[in-house]
């Protein structure tokens, strides 16, 4: 006769509460909110898919946290860049990969552009191009 795991223990005691009218706590875990990730056109997923294979491995890595995690999962995977526009950070033994992205109503993440960087400072041209595509989402 094996005992409950943890997990299954917590929800057995939350769900007791829950018949009694107490009130219910949640763990982290109890609770998975979905991201929906979308592209700003056909052109950026093109350029993603273009990608090195350990940049692109990278990048798919850190989208597939965000849409369990949600979009701002902090260094190094991403990063606040101001102003709602936020960058994932995707890095292989090829070099680094920028991808900025926005979010909109209704949980939705938008990869507005992307780059292979071939400097240390991302081009204002690309965060340029990202800002204005930004602004065609948002409502």
């Amino acid at each position: 006769m094996g005992g409950l795991s943890g997990r299954a223990a917590h929800r057995r005691e939350r769900d007791a509460d829950q018949a009694q009218g107490k009130l219910t706590r949640y763990n982290k875990s109890d609770i998975i909110v979905a991201w929906q990730l979308s592209y700003y056109s056909e052109k950026v997923v093109a350029t993603v898919d273009r990608w090195p294979t350990g940049i692109r491995a990278s990048f798919l890595r850190i989208v597939g946290a965000m849409a369990t995690q949600g979009p701002d999962i902090g260094m190094p995977h991403t990063r606040a860049m101001g102003a709602g526009l936020f960058e994932v950070r995707a890095k292989g033994r090829e070099g680094i990969g920028r991808a900025f992205y926005c979010t909109v109503i209704g949980q939705r993440i938008v990869i507005l552009h992307a780059i292979v960087k071939k400097t240390e400072k991302t081009p204002a041209h690309d965060l340029d191009i990202a800002r204005a595509r930004q602004r065609e989402v948002k409502p």
